[in-house]
């Protein structure tokens, strides 16, 4: 699994130490042993490596070798010996850690692994060369983070399509409040040229106004009963007339699917959609058989303010499916793989700060190539020295300080 990633070289992989260096300590300076980096570094090598919880945070550190640890920063005792954090210590830092910064300096860290993956290069087609990059904006609730006086923390999250990468995240409390916090967490990001996704929930027309009109952006949105007059509207377009312009199928987890996608210009002339800057409506219809069962079939509806010149079926069919994708190829592995949604953490901003650990370890795998992350960490777990070339860390203690 390790030789498909490649080369771990430094002058690939941008090292991690610089971002967590811009996150705030929480502490007080009386007391403290371990910087904040080093903690933090601790916890991202143990999870690039399939910790799940805490504990097995630190018993990473406790695997890890001197070396390991002068190199991570985990300074020397005057009695000459050196230990990882313990869990108490972790389990503290964690829960008093800015979960905004934290988010910013693992969003900002991804964005560059993303830039370098996706950069200037050898394009495989003349039409690969012209696709924009397509985020998706989708909300994760943290279920095991509920506690009888407290609601279970939900984030809200701007991902990559392909590869998967978290390049902003922020804590919005409930789901409903999504809403509220779509302008917040795209604010920082450059968009321009960027095709954004999103579900029928931030299907609003302030938001989609200010992505096009200020972010420079284009959008896919879908659109359901919850904007009655756009999906009333679109639902009622001449499908019948059109005929289908992409179609694919796929089979395979026991079912078989194929999927169809019509798309239909809307003039600004009659009146348009009840959408700001729609320019294409898309009828996007799969039909679903699972072995031994009976078919099923769905239409879904969306909008675009993107021209047909400047996109075609095929490209809208991949980036509505890499927008439903999102749900396997980032909830699914941390629920799966890190168990996520059965850790118990939920003291302070630990359970944001461990979903942002995910990512992280996610985002710097996807960008490797790694198509397995559970397979993948766990060839890394047995051998704490292979996280450290993961997360663009050499194993040369003179190269950082300590």
């Amino acid at each position: 699994m390790l030789v498909k990633l490649g080369p771990l070289d430094a002058g690939r992989i941008t090292d991690l130490r610089p971002y967590f260096d811009s996150v705030p300590d929480p502490r007080a300076r009386r007391g403290r042993w371990y910087s904040l980096t080093a903690i933090l570094l601790v916890c991202a090598c143990a999870v690039v490596s399939g910790a799940r919880s805490i504990d097995e945070l630190s018993e990473w550190g406790q695997r890890a070798s001197d070396a390991l640890l002068t190199v991570i920063g985990i300074r020397r005792h005057l009695l000459r010996w050196r230990h990882a954090p313990s869990p108490a210590t972790i389990g503290r830092v964690l829960g008093a850690v800015d979960g905004d910064a934290l988010d910013r300096a693992v969003g900002a860290y991804l964005a560059d692994r993303h830039r370098t993956t996706t950069g200037p290069g050898p394009a495989p087609s003349a039409s690969a060369s012209r696709r924009p990059r397509v985020i998706a904006v989708d909300g994760k609730a943290l279920k095991g983070s509920a506690r009888l006086s407290a609601t279970r923390r939900h984030l809200l999250s701007a991902v990559t399509h392909d590869p998967v990468v978290t390049l902003a995240q922020v804590e919005v409390g409930t789901k409903t409040n999504e809403t509220s916090h779509f302008r917040p967490l795209l604010a920082p990001l450059d968009l321009t040229g960027t095709v954004v996704t999103f579900d029928a929930l931030h299907s609003v027309k302030a938001n989609i106004s200010w992505l096009v009109e200020t972010k420079k952006a284009h959008y896919i949105a879908v659109i359901k009963a919850n904007q009655p007059v756009a999906h009333r509207q679109i639902a009622g377009l001449p499908w019948r007339d059109i005929a289908v312009q992409h179609t694919a199928s796929v089979t395979g987890h026991g079912r078989r699917e194929s999927r169809s996608v019509k798309t239909c210009g809307i003039a600004d002339g009659l009146g348009g959609i009840a959408c700001p800057h729609a320019r294409l409506a898309i009828r996007a219809h799969r039909r679903r058989k699972p072995t031994g069962q009976r078919e099923s079939s769905e239409s879904v509806y969306a909008v675009t303010s993107m021209d047909a010149h400047q996109t075609s079926p095929a490209d809208l069919a991949t980036a509505i499916r890499g927008h439903w994708g999102i749900e396997n190829s980032s909830h699914h592995i941390r629920d799966v793989t890190f168990a996520e949604d059965t850790s118990t953490v939920h003291t302070g901003t630990a359970p944001r700060a461990m979903a942002t650990l995910r990512n992280l370890a996610i985002g710097a795998l996807k960008t490797l190539g790694a198509h397995n992350i559970a397979k993948t960490t766990r060839a890394i777990r047995d051998e704490p020295r292979r996280a450290l070339p993961i997360l663009g860390i050499t194993n040369d203690p003179d190269t950082y300080g300590t």
